[in-house]
């Protein structure tokens, strides 16, 4: 019994450490700056929609996670996190760092900018999905793979 136990307490560690050790490789760290990405667009998205009511304070912080998130993001990229941990990453992205350089500072700067004239309704908010939107979308369409 107590064999069993001690097996199953190590095999936890092991497994809690595996966790760990992936959240610190790049290609997990690009993940979730996305994941925040994607939730900041959704809660941007459902103002806009008129599922959930304006709230300027939801405005406030997606409009300034989008602009960290996307300031920060290409960094992550070293060479060698071409693959693994499921990355949706293009190899264009290695390719051309510049551009996919400059279309995450354009996100950033365009994320910073509507938070600046901070959108005071529904409309408003509409109209930052659609310049943010487009930002999103050009950026996947180049450096992002179609799975």
């Amino acid at each position: 019994m107590k064999l069993k136990l001690v097996t199953a307490g190590i095999l936890a560690l092991c497994l809690g450490a595996g966790a760990v050790f992936a959240a610190g490789e790049p290609q997990v760290v690009r993940q979730d700056l996305m994941k925040k990405i994607g939730g900041s667009m959704g809660a941007l998205g459902a103002i806009a929609k008129g599922q959930k009511p304006y709230d300027a304070a939801t405005v406030k912080t997606a409009l300034s996670t989008i602009a960290e998130s996307a300031k920060d993001f290409p960094n992550h990229f070293p060479a060698g996190s071409e693959t693994g941990f499921e990355t949706e990453a293009a190899p264009a992205i290695w390719q051309n760092p510049a551009d996919f350089k400059a279309k995450a500072e354009k996100l950033s700067s365009d994320a910073q900018t509507v938070l600046a004239s901070m959108p005071a309704d529904q409309a408003g908010v509409g109209q930052a999905m659609q310049t943010l939107g487009s930002e999103c979308g050009a950026c996947h369409q180049t450096y992002r793979l179609k799975r």
